[in-house]
């Protein structure tokens, strides 16, 4: 289907597409992979034998993932022990016993590293009959996974924690707008929820595990930020209709929790079997310095020395004092903190921890559907589980490292280009209207503002003298350039 602007001019697909060609991506599946699909769509694959995985499809499993995602990664279920501590476990979705290493699959997925997902079109890393049914932990469907278990005490603190292989039923795809407004008691009972008996007790349980996690990553200094992400909208039609923007809810504060928890586990896990893992690392800040100086802008102090728990004590006043300035805020530190990237971990050296996050040890584990390093990881775990030789080198996971983070930064790009593009075709037919505008941006390349509704940014043509990073003015719509997603205000 041809996804057209409002105004029929632009053919949005074909720019996602090209986009990811101008990006380095390939977004076209290759035949070997075609052929490749076939042969496991018809069985005719022959599989490795695999260790023996418990049978654990009797638990009520259910997942809690965008409404729209067929992608799913992971399932939870949390048992109530006797002694007041939780046992929680994360399933995760095996997809490698379909997706084997060095196979024509595997190489595109690795050359592409990512998912990258546009609100115009999802380019996958998988062929989309595994990762939406095949290798994903669909609703209704036995499937294989991995199963990071932890038991928390009453304070969140993770007592013990073990790495298995299972068999596993989704009893419950459920979507996080629904959950998180029957959670905070603003709406119904989500059926999926209410269809399955033990289900309600079954998620009030899951929350309780999520808010111990939560309250201890809290206390340890984990950052609690709130930038503004906004996806596209389609009509039936395929034409633009909206920008949406991602709220921030119970349900995904769920789901975050355990999802961090799982990263630290299996990392924790690898290393104490002495094996090498892929690690995602936010380095202590070099721009320490300039947070500093934001902090000592806005009448704060922080210490001269990077301290995760007294930025995220300065993010939660300025949360409460300033909600709607909050998103530019964070945006700012976002940018100061630097990008997360990804490093090889030798069991027997000191690695470097997640700054925002809090915790030292962390890889990425729980998207293998979506994720390569996720993926790589998998076989990492699965390596060990079964007592096998490790199935990458150290020089291997390095280069694996050092692509997958500049995919991811070119992922991001992909995905803000393609924002830019639908704000200016939803703006294209208001030229000439006037709004009110948060200014987000001083700079020598330009000075730019962002409207409220629709989330949209541009840049101040004329009249920006003067203008500071946090004031509201009023602009006046001069251009759009939707094929490269600008707009342009006078002030």
């Amino acid at each position: 289907m041809t996804h057209q602007s409002t105004s029929d001019s632009l053919d949005l697909a074909a720019i996602a597409h090209q986009a990811m060609i101008d990006a380095g991506f390939a977004p076209d599946v290759p035949q070997a992979v075609s052929q490749e699909l076939r042969l496991i769509e018809s069985g005719t694959q022959s599989n490795p034998p695999l260790a023996e995985a418990r049978d654990m499809r009797a638990l009520l499993w259910s997942s809690i993932d965008n409404r729209e995602s067929r992608d799913l990664d992971q399932v939870e279920y949390a048992e109530a022990l006797p002694d007041g501590d939780v046992r929680l476990m994360v399933g995760i979705a095996d997809v490698d016993a379909l997706v084997h290493i060095h196979s024509a699959i595997d190489a595109h997925a690795a050359e592409n590293g990512t998912s990258v997902y546009t609100g115009i079109r999802t380019f996958p890393m998988l062929p989309e009959k595994l990762s939406t049914d095949m290798t994903s932990l669909v609703g209704g469907a036995d499937r294989s996974s991995i199963v990071i278990e932890m038991v928390l005490a009453g304070d969140g603190a993770v007592k013990t924690s073990d790495v298995y292989r299972a068999r596993i039923h989704n009893y419950a795809k459920l979507a996080y707008d629904a959950v998180a407004s029957w959670l905070d008691q603003k709406g119904e009972t989500p059926a999926a929820v209410a269809n399955v008996p033990g289900m309600e007790a079954q998620i009030r349980l899951q929350l309780d595990a999520a808010t111990r996690l939560g309250e201890l990553r809290k206390q340890h200094g984990a950052l609690e930020l709130q930038t503004i992400q906004a996806t596209p909208v389609l009509n039936d039609a395929g034409q633009l209709t909206d920008l949406a923007v991602t709220q921030h809810n119970t349900a995904r504060d769920l789901i975050e929790n355990f999802m961090i928890a799982a990263n630290v586990a299996m990392a924790q896990f690898l290393e104490a079997k002495g094996a090498m893992s892929l690690r995602r690392v936010v380095r202590t800040p070099e721009q320490w310095p300039r947070i500093v100086e934001v902090a000592q802008a806005l009448g704060e102090h922080l210490p001269e020395a990077a301290d995760p728990r007294a930025l995220a004590e300065f993010l939660a006043r300025r949360k409460a004092a300033d909600p709607v300035h909050f998103p530019d805020l964070s945006l700012s530190i976002v940018k100061l903190l630097g990008p997360g990237e990804y490093t090889v971990q030798k069991p027997t050296s000191e690695g470097d921890g997640h700054f925002g996050l809090a915790v030292h040890d962390y890889t990425h584990s729980t998207a293998p559907n979506r994720r390569y390093a996720d993926l790589v990881t998998q076989r990492l775990v699965k390596a060990t589980l079964a007592n096998e030789a490790a199935p990458y080198g150290e020089e291997d996971l390095s280069k694996i490292a050092t692509h997958c983070t500049e995919r991811e930064d070119a992922a991001r790009k992909v995905e803000r280009k393609m924002r830019k593009v639908a704000a200016a075709v939803l703006l294209e037919s208001r030229v000439g209207e006037e709004f009110d505008v948060i200014v987000t941006g001083v700079t020598p390349k330009g000075t730019f503002a962002r409207l409220l509704k629709p989330p949209v940014d541009g840049r101040v043509m004329r009249g920006e003298s003067g203008l500071r990073v946090g004031e509201k003015v009023r602009v006046k719509l001069l251009a759009t350039d939707a094929r490269r997603g600008f707009i342009d205000f006078a002030h």
